[in-house]
């Protein structure tokens, strides 16, 4: 590596050399400590023969870590000025590929496939834009590829929540929902006065490892009655799983049947609780 890209003074020079400002509306925001990005990257990588795919690069301050350990990196940007700058930044690789697309858009499990027939392993790594962190998350989710890990920087507090445990003020439906799909392991935390500009809140980088899939569980439903448990935060598992099922009574049975005392709130339900409910629901269906 030549020189990181994430110091204020190697930023700053590459922001005026291109005439570009980081955009609000792509919640862009600079990183500027070498550290944290070497960081990310390190944990995002794994031993194996492996290609990074990256969701908005920016100027290139954690791909040019992620080039240095991945066999290669391929990463999606919606900013048509970007991939200028990239080629300028990132000239020493050769193992770097710029696909400019709205990652929400893309083919996932066909972009995924075609490297898996080649014998990489597949990892996520990025610093997500603030605004758009759940939709490109829940697209990863929801997709059949075979990803080994997800290594990514939030807003701290939208990480809470996916990292919260049962009894505590984050634990929520997306909670249960994510840990239903993931083991979540926290990676670091990340203060707001490393990015460039500073944005308002701190950050955390967390990991992403699926579980195997329950076949036995038909999913969509199960999210929707997670999601309905939590419908009204305050109101009891009876009031609102009542609500879902439009039948109080049938709540209150079905409640029992789960050892689940029915004056309980969703926050202190746990993800084997919520389990034991779906198979009670669906055997009663």
């Amino acid at each position: 590596m030549i020189k990181p890209i994430a110091t204020p003074s190697r930023t700053k020079e590459i922001l005026a050399k291109h005439d570009v400002f980081a955009k609000k509306n792509y919640g862009q925001n600079f990183l500027i400590e070498p550290s944290v990005v070497e960081k990310i990257a390190r944990s995002a990588i794994g031993e194996k023969k492996c290609v990074a795919f990256e969701i908005g690069p920016g100027i290139g301050a954690l791909t040019q870590y992620l080039c240095e350990y991945a066999q290669k990196v391929v990463s999606f940007e919606i900013d048509e000025r970007l991939p200028e700058v990239l080629k300028d930044t990132l000239q020493e690789y050769d193992n770097f590929e710029i696909v400019l697309q709205d990652f929400l858009t893309i083919d996932l499990n066909a972009w995924v496939e075609k490297y898996r027939q080649e014998g990489y392993e597949v990892v996520v790594a990025a610093n997500l834009p603030y605004y758009i962190t759940t939709p490109i998350l829940f697209k990863i989710f929801e997709a059949e590829a075979n990803i080994s890990s997800i290594t990514v920087m939030m807003q701290k507090e939208v990480a809470d929540r996916f990292y919260a445990k049962v009894n505590t003020k984050d634990y929520n439906a997306l909670s249960v929902i994510t840990q239903y799909r993931c083991e979540v392991s926290p990676v670091m935390k990340v203060p707001k006065n490393v990015f460039m500009p500073k944005p308002n809140v701190d950050s955390a980088v967390l990991q992403f490892r699926f579980k195997q899939r329950n076949e036995n569980i038909e999913e969509e439903v199960f999210f929707e009655m997670v999601k309905a448990c939590f419908k009204q935060r305050r109101k009891t598992m009876l009031n609102n799983f009542g609500e879902y099922l439009q039948d109080k009574a049938k709540a209150m049975a079905l409640l029992e049947q789960a050892n689940i005392d029915p004056k309980r709130r969703g926050e202190s339900v746990s993800l084997a609780e919520f389990l034991v409910l779906y198979e009670v629901m669906r055997n009663e269906a």
